[in-house]
């Protein structure tokens, strides 16, 4: 299954958190939410996402890279 996450906007309502950080990257129990989103797919079967990126994106390729993409086929 496909799926697509969007992660593009600044994150204004959550400023100062995301002046140097994307709203993607921003953790919840201690665990940023892109992180929790990815899993969460993966756990119901989703193989390939394609995450749109804008706002501070080399920080979330970073991530994503960093995490060996899940195990999924990630795209942006």
């Amino acid at each position: 299954m496909k799926a697509l996450i969007f992660a593009a906007g600044l994150g204004t309502r959550l400023r100062p958190l995301t002046n140097t950080k994307p709203k993607a990257l921003i953790k919840y129990n201690n665990i940023p939410l892109l992180e929790i989103a990815i899993k969460k797919m993966k756990q119901y079967g989703f193989t390939d996402i394609i995450i749109n990126i804008h706002y501070l994106s080399k920080q979330i390729v970073s991530f994503v890279k960093e995490n060996n993409n899940f195990g999924l086929n990630i795209s942006f």
